[in-house]
């Protein structure tokens, strides 16, 4: 079932068996947040199994780019267009966000972004090949974050 995260109210619903679940939710609040000021877009999510594809392209473009396989199941996703970006999301048990920014013309910005919640291990597949910045959010906590930019077409 596809809902809107509400980032007035945080709520772990959905992501409430994540060992760090109210960080999650901050985390998801935060993004949710960001979306509603810049776009104007609702962001909504929905659980995993109905989202599998959304997390079979993410999945496929961190394999395919940089051969990473993500250990922790995936609890949501989403998928969907601002302006002219293709964005999607897949949040993960661990408390790792993903997101993909995938720009529809062949000269824009193509980025996979990594988020860890706040109190969350680095996951070891992503460990040694990435160093996190931090940020602070009132929704999240602290935020680590890195990304790596797109060089094939998806």
């Amino acid at each position: 079932m596809t809902y809107a995260v509400d980032f007035q109210t945080v709520s772990t619903t959905g992501v409430e068996s994540s060992p760090v679940a109210s960080a999650l939710a901050g985390l998801r609040a935060n993004e949710a947040r960001y979306f509603k000021n810049k776009y104007d877009h609702d962001f909504t999510v929905e659980p995993a199994a109905d989202a599998q594809e959304t997390i079979e392209w993410v999945h496929r473009i961190l394999r395919e780019e940089r051969d990473i396989v993500i250990s922790s199941p995936p609890l949501e996703a989403t998928a969907f267009q601002v302006e002219n970006i293709r964005m999607a999301y897949v949040f993960y048990e661990s408390g790792l966000s993903i997101n993909v920014m995938y720009t529809l013309d062949d000269t824009g910005k193509r980025a996979v972004g990594f988020k860890l919640s706040d109190g969350m291990e680095i996951p070891e597949e992503l460990a040694s090949r990435f160093k996190f910045a931090r940020q602070k959010s009132k929704l999240a906590g602290t935020i680590r974050g890195s990304y790596f930019t797109i060089k094939k077409e998806y």
